[in-house]
């Protein structure tokens, strides 16, 4: 489910934990996606942000896939989704 969400809101996306975590702060964040496979210690830091800001959170199986969704050919562990 969350692939397709990616996918469909290309244009209004911000991929990786340092872009996500600065669009959180900046309050401009309407969803956060986080990859189940991804290191804990790197997306630790979005999710808390993300449940503190009260930002809704999903996760998907596979950086891999993830980041095939955002079409960048590397994984991505974190992906926001604009307002």
């Amino acid at each position: 489910m969350s692939y397709e969400k990616v996918t469909q809101s290309k244009d209004e996306i911000i991929i990786g934990t340092k872009q996500a975590i600065k669009a959180l702060k900046e309050n401009r964040v309407k969803e956060v996606i986080i990859a189940e496979d991804a290191d804990v210690r790197v997306t630790n830091k979005v999710l808390t942000l993300a449940e503190e800001l009260k930002v809704p959170v999903s996760t998907v199986a596979s950086m891999k896939k993830l980041g095939q969704a955002c079409g960048i050919e590397v994984g991505a562990s974190a992906v926001a989704i604009k307002k």
